[in-house]
């Protein structure tokens, strides 16, 4: 079977389409032909190297996956050959076949396109997870994301005013990214330069902001505390950055402000809690099938285009979601 395969730390010479050996279920795991795949930026963190990403090299990524189920293992029960699923695999999703955990593979609701889907089992219940359960987000909320122009960022912004509206402000690594933020669902994005701070007390009228999402690591953390709000809740959810990362303020700063950082791993969640990752993918998709929710998305048409946009993402200049075509 055909999988991309990062043999070494480094870029796109590195990531290669290969011809690897087939791979099948074990107890409590399913195998899934995979229609389309999901590209996230934790592969691009891999891929450069990151401490704590990849255990190994050769390394095969893809964490998001939608396909049919093409074997079941020993005590899984729920799920049949041929089923629409999708998954989030511990890795190996950019390939034709993969093999999951069944307890974190979902069966695909009538009505939702694989393509669609493909960006749900991380990207789309990550959004939704963050609000939700790290951020308690409440209607009304003022949220500040980081690294709006993402795919994160872009489900946020469908998010919000499914779970009773609030205002949303976005930052971006480049100037030119805001204006497809706002187009996005954002009230106003800005630059992350010397003039953010300020931009955003002016957009919130000196309130500041109720509930921070923050992909990059502890880079703008103090940033993010000078723009919460009393009884701000700030959730840290990645190391987009790759540098190292900082201690957390002291307890005084936070009894000061009333407020509250929090951290949030998809991976994390997916071993120790799955079936609590499971309930939000399943979340996502039901407001997928039942229409309350749309979710676009850019489309690669094959494996050999995944480099390619990894590097786009790594600088910073991908916007929105991506899925690649893998079968079907």
């Amino acid at each position: 079977m055909r999988a991309l395969v990062m043999t070494a730390p480094g870029g796109a010479e590195n990531s290669r389409v290969v011809e690897v050996e087939a791979v099948h279920p074990g107890p409590g795991q399913v195998s899934i032909e995979v229609a389309y795949a999901g590209l996230n930026f934790v592969d691009v963190m891999a891929r450069r190297g990151d401490a704590g990403y990849v255990s190994a090299w050769p390394y095969r990524p893809g964490k998001e996956v939608s396909g049919r189920v093409r074997a079941v293992g020993e005590g899984v029960v729920g799920l049949a050959e041929g089923d629409p699923v999708v998954a989030a695999p511990v890795g190996g999703g950019l390939a034709e076949v993969v093999v999951a955990e069944a307890a974190l593979t979902v069966p695909l609701p009538a009505g939702v396109a694989l393509r669609e889907a493909a960006a749900v089992p991380l990207g789309l219940a990550t959004a939704l997870l963050l609000l939700t359960d790290a951020g308690r987000f409440t209607a009304g909320d003022t949220v500040l994301v980081h690294s709006a122009g993402g795919g994160i960022g872009a489900a946020v912004a469908q998010l919000v005013p499914l779970l009773g509206g609030g205002r949303l402000i976005g930052t971006v690594g480049r100037p030119e990214k805001a204006a497809a933020a706002v187009a996005s669902g954002y009230h106003a994005a800005f630059a992350r330069d010397e003039r953010l701070s300020e931009a955003v007390r002016a957009a919130t009228g000196g309130h500041g902001v109720d509930l921070v999402l923050d992909p990059l690591g502890t880079e703008a953390l103090e940033t993010d505390l000078e723009l919460a709000a009393p009884g701000g809740r700030i959730v840290l959810f990645g190391n987009a950055g790759g540098g190292a990362v900082d201690a957390l303020p002291p307890l005084g700063r936070l009894l000061a402000g009333n407020l509250t950082v929090t951290g949030f791993s998809h991976r994390s969640l997916a071993a120790a809690a799955p079936a609590r990752l499971a309930r939000g993918i399943g979340r996502a998709l039901d407001l997928l099938a039942d229409g309350r929710l749309t979710l676009p998305v850019g489309e690669l048409p094959g494996l050999a285009d995944v480099p390619a946009a990894h590097d786009a993402m790594a600088a910073g200049r991908a916007t929105g979601k991506y899925v690649v075509r893998v079968a079907g």
